[in-house]
């Protein structure tokens, strides 16, 4: 029997590729995803909206970071920031191919 609530093949892929997406692209991905399935299923609303979220906190990071490399701590944060969207962005990816939600540590919920 075949769980009705499982996200389907094409969803899986879509969240997959708007998470990988965000490594290379940022917010625009995501966004782009968002806009044209918004009246998708919930499970792939609900991952892009997180991915969407998890890379518009990640461009404030950035931001604040070259603010700072004026005093140096910025040169450390950029870094810090660009290896946390690479590595959580991963981490997402797999989860969304297995069909898993999947929540972003350090993110500001703008989009609901």
């Amino acid at each position: 029997m075949i769980d009705s609530t499982a996200p389907s093949a094409n969803d899986r892929v879509a969240a997959m590729l708007t998470h990988l997406g965000g490594i290379f692209f940022g917010f625009i991905p995501s966004l782009v995803v968002l806009l044209v399935a918004k009246d998708s299923t919930p499970w792939l609303v609900a991952q892009v909206k997180e991915a969407l979220n998890f890379q518009l906190t990640m461009l404030i990071a950035i931001v604040v970071s070259i603010v700072l490399i004026f005093v140096v701590v910025g040169v450390f944060l950029i870094w810090a920031v660009g290896i946390a969207i690479v590595v959580f962005s991963i981490i997402a990816a797999v989860k969304a191919n297995q069909g898993e939600a999947y929540s972003y540590p350090l993110t500001i919920r703008m989009v609901k």
